[in-house]
C-alpha cells in the first residue's frame, strides 16, 4: 500500500483516478470521508430511523414541538404526532457487480468508482454508529455482509469490494426481487449501478422497495462516452456482459440516435424521484468526488433540516 510523503503526497479528493492509484480501498474511503470537501457533511442521514407512526389527540402534559399544526388548521383541534424510533439506522448497500461495469476507457471503470463510492458512503455511515451492510450482484448474490455497526465491518466490505470483479449479465428486475424479502426490517437501500436493464421492470422493482417501507438511494453510474458518444471512426463495441458478441458500427450515422434514446432511459429513472422516499443521481466517472458525493450529501442535510 503506498503511504503519503513529502514526494508522494495525498491526492486531491476530486480526482478518482489518482485515487484509485493512491492505495487500498479502506485508504481511499478515509480520505474522501476526512476530506475537506465530506468534512462539512457530518450526519447527512441521521433521522431516518425515527419514522412517523400515526396521530392521536393532544393531551396536557405533551410536548408542544410534536403538535400537528396543519392538522389544528383543518380541524381546530390538537393532534399529537408520534414516532417510532430505533437505535440504529440500517443501511444496505447494493452493488452492481454485472459485466456492464467493468467498462472503462477514459477513466475507472464504472465498478471501481462504484466501488470507491460504496467503500466511502460505509465509511461514514460507520462513524455515525450507524449499521451497514453490503451486497454484490451480478446474475445472482455474489457476496452478502449482514448490516453491522462494528468498525471491523468496513475492513470486511472493502476486502469484499476488492477482491469482486464485474461478473455476467442479469436481470437488476429480478435480483431486486429476489432481495427485497431478505430485508426483515426497513432501512434505507444504496442501490449503485449503471442500471442498464429493461427500465419499466427495473422501474417496477425499485417501487417496490418503497411498498416495504424502505428509503431508497438510487446512484446511477455513467461513464463519460456513454453520456456523450464522442466515437468519430467505424468502431467495433464488444459487449461486457455476452463472450463473442461484437458489432461494427459507424458512429456519425448512430450517434444522434443513441443519445437520444440514452437521454429517455435516464429520464425515466430521474422522474422516480419525485416519489417521497426515493433519491435519484446520475453520477459521471469523470466526476470529481467533490462534486459527485459531497454536493449530493449536502442537498439531502439541507432537505431534512427543512422537514
Amino acid at each position: 500500500m503506498t503511504t503519503p510523503s513529502p514526494t508522494n503526497p495525498i491526492p486531491s479528493a476530486d480526482d478518482p483516478t489518482a485515487l484509485a492509484r493512491y492505495g487500498r480501498l479502506d485508504v481511499v474511503a478515509k480520505l474522501l470521508v476526512e476530506g475537506e470537501s465530506m468534512g462539512q457533511h457530518k450526519s447527512p442521514f441521521k433521522g431516518s430511523s425515527v419514522e412517523f407512526t400515526e396521530h392521536r389527540h393532544y393531551y396536557p402534559g405533551d410536548e408542544i414541538r410534536h403538535i400537528d399544526w396543519r392538522a389544528y388548521g383543518k380541524t381546530g383541534k390538537y393532534y399529537v404526532k408520534e414516532f417510532e424510533d430505533e437505535t440504529n439506522l440500517r443501511c444496505h448497500l447494493l452493488v452492481d457487480a454485472s459485466g456492464s461495469m467493468a467498462y472503462g476507457q477514459s477513466t475507472l471503470s464504472k465498478f471501481a468508482y462504484s466501488s470507491q463510492l460504496a467503500a466511502a458512503l460505509g465509511f461514514l455511515l460507520l462513524t455515525q454508529r450507524d449499521a451497514v451492510g453490503l451486497t454484490l450482484f451480478d446474475s445472482d448474490v455474489r457476496a452478502r455482509i449482514e448490516p453491522s455497526t462494528s468498525m471491523l465491518t468496513f475492513q470486511q466490505l472493502t476486502d469484499t469490494l476488492q477482491k469482486c470483479t464485474p461478473g455476467i449479465e442479469g436481470s437488476l428486475a429480478d435480483t431486486f426481487a429476489s432481495l427485497i424479502p431478505t430485508l426483515k426490517r426497513r432501512c434505507l437501500v444504496v442501490i449503485i449501478s449503471d442500471l442498464l436493464d429493461d427500465p419499466e421492470a427495473v422501474l417496477s422493482a425499485l417501487r417496490q422497495f418503497r411498498h416495504e417501507r424502505h428509503e431508497l438511494i438510487l446512484f446511477h453510474i455513467v461513464a463519460p462516452e456513454e453520456a456523450e458518444f464522442p466515437f468519430a471512426r467505424p468502431s467495433q463495441f464488444r459487449n461486457l456482459e455476452q463472450d463473442g458478441h461484437r458489432l461494427l458500427v459507424d458512429p456519425h450515422r448512430l450517434r444522434h440516435r443513441y443519445l437520444d434514446r440514452f437521454s429517455r432511459f435516464c429520464n425515466q429513472f430521474e422522474r422516480l424521484a419525485t416519489d417521497p422516499g426515493i433519491d435519484y443521481q446520475r453520477l459521471l466517472t469523470s466526476d470529481p468526488y467533490s462534486t459527485a458525493l459531497g454536493s449530493y450529501l449536502s442537498s439531502r442535510s439541507r432537505r431534512r433540516r427543512q422537514r
